[in-house]
């Protein structure tokens, strides 16, 4: 029998990605299913999927934190309780800082920091009277600064220093505390990512033929969670990357550069 049974999972951004594929899997887990997003029609989309089971959806804009607060407000209303918080909205970039304007940055951050900030604020005192679990899906990004991605990365370091801190306060409460950090990933994030402009870019140049599928990278995330991790690197370039980082920062500088540039242009 699965733990999750009748847990009730809240996951932000589970329309599309790695969030839909978190939403197909707790269900089948038996779980009770809140999720938001911006897009109603993929909402509803998705609803229908799941006719009959306890899946609730709602429209919300986690940058905006009536919206989040409204949206927690509904689950409760709902299902009563928050035993799983998921922190997946969010939102990527491309454009060199010399480039970029400042409200792409302003953008970035109010979704893929604010917006993990407001729900879990909201659903907060559910979660620790059921000592459930927090988590924010994070990135690479935010341990190793990428080209091309500051306002991203700035935002998932963010995070990871937020929930840190977070799961510090928490440490005796009985509530975990994690921050799951993909590497790349088969998922509508780079097609949505945000150009110069603030503006969807629309094509990814990334080569997704040999990441890790959102199914993988949810159930990784899943398994995680049951056995209530600190942290979940992903990938064994994330996991190089980090390593690198942390004891080599020099040679990690030189080798991030030279994948993301090729004759001094940014190509992914």
């Amino acid at each position: 029998m699965s733990i999750f049974l009748n847990k009730v999972v809240v996951i932000t951004g589970g329309s599309e990605g790695i969030g839909k594929a978190l939403v197909d899997n707790f269900i089948q887990l038996g779980a009770k299913v809140a999720t938001c997003g911006r897009n109603y029609d993929k909402l509803y989309q998705l609803q229908s999927t799941y006719s009959g089971k306890p899946l609730l959806i709602h429209t919300a804009d986690v940058s905006k934190e009536q919206e989040c607060k409204q949206f927690i407000d509904a689950v409760i209303k709902s299902f009563g309780t928050i035993d799983i918080l998921i922190n997946n909205a969010g939102v990527s970039m491309r454009s060199l800082v010399v480039d970029v304007e400042l409200d792409t940055i302003r953008k970035v951050m109010d979704i893929n920091f604010w917006g993990t900030v407001y729900c879990t604020k909201f659903a907060l005192p559910h979660v620790l009277n059921n000592n459930g679990t927090i988590v924010g899906v994070s990135s690479i990004a935010g341990y190793r600064g990428l080209p091309g991605r500051s306002g991203y990365s700035a935002s998932k370091f963010a995070v990871n220093g937020w929930l840190e801190s977070l799961r510090t306060e928490l440490l005796n409460s009985g509530t975990n505390v994690m921050w799951v950090c993909p590497g790349f990933t088969t998922s509508n994030i780079r097609n949505a990512a945000l150009n110069k402009f603030g503006k969807s870019q629309g094509e990814s140049p990334m080569d997704e033929a040999e990441m890790m599928s959102s199914n993988e990278c949810a159930l990784h995330i899943i398994k995680a969670i049951e056995k209530k991790k600190r942290t979940l690197v992903l990938t064994f370039t994330g996991k190089r990357t980090v390593f690198l980082n942390r004891f080599f920062p020099s040679l990690a500088d030189k080798l991030v550069n030279k994948f993301f540039f090729k004759n001094g242009q940014l190509v992914k």
